[in-house]
């Protein structure tokens, strides 16, 4: 498993960002969570890597790639963890 500093923009209202939370604790993968509701610079920092929507969850990795709304078994590529069955 790869060891990675990643951080989670997104809303406690977002399914998939639940969902990618659920899935970074499940395989103990630590994350920083900014709250794209509470935080404005979250927000305009989204919405900047976004070209202009606000499109949750983006996730930043430690080598300055991203991903937006993955899905688990792209998550799981990204992580070196072995792929959902």
């Amino acid at each position: 498993m790869t060891e990675a500093n990643i951080t989670v923009y997104g809303a406690d209202w977002c399914p998939d960002c639940r969902r990618t939370k659920r899935f970074l604790d499940e395989h103990s993968i630590p994350y920083k969570w900014m709250d794209t509701d509470t935080d404005k610079e979250a927000e305009a920092f989204v919405r900047h890597i976004n070209d202009g929507k606000r499109i949750i969850p983006t996730i930043i990795f430690d080598d300055d790639s991203f991903l937006v709304e993955p899905s688990n078994t792209e998550l799981a590529d990204k992580l070196g963890l072995p792929l959902p069955i």
